[in-house]
């Protein structure tokens, strides 16, 4: 197992919407409560979706193991799966928080 192929990119798509915030927009989106519930409930769909489509007993979504981590939890879910989630998640509201400041002024 390298990761190379699912896990790098993974790290670098959330370090890279981190450094969006913090280096470019500072939008203050990370100490909202607000996005913090909405990251919940991303997940509480994510959650069910993600392992009902990577389970290892009968896999709709199939991963070459040698390119990713190897750790998956809960229900067989790719940890590389959550990182993406946030980095898409979380980089479309700060965009979003971007534009609608930028609309006030």
């Amino acid at each position: 197992m390298t990761g190379l192929g699912y896990t790098l990119p993974a790290v670098v798509s959330v370090l890279a919407v981190c450094a969006l915030e913090f280096a470019v927009l500072h939008t203050g989106l990370f100490r909202r409560l607000a996005y913090w519930l909405s990251m919940v409930i991303v997940l509480g769909f994510q959650v069910p979706v993600d392992g009902w489509l990577t389970k290892l007993s009968a896999p709709i979504v199939i991963y070459n193991e040698r390119q990713t981590s190897g750790l998956r939890f809960p229900f067989d879910i790719p940890v590389e799966d959550f990182l993406f989630g946030f980095a898409l998640v979380t980089g479309v509201l700060l965009l979003w928080e971007r534009q609608r400041a930028d609309r006030t002024t």
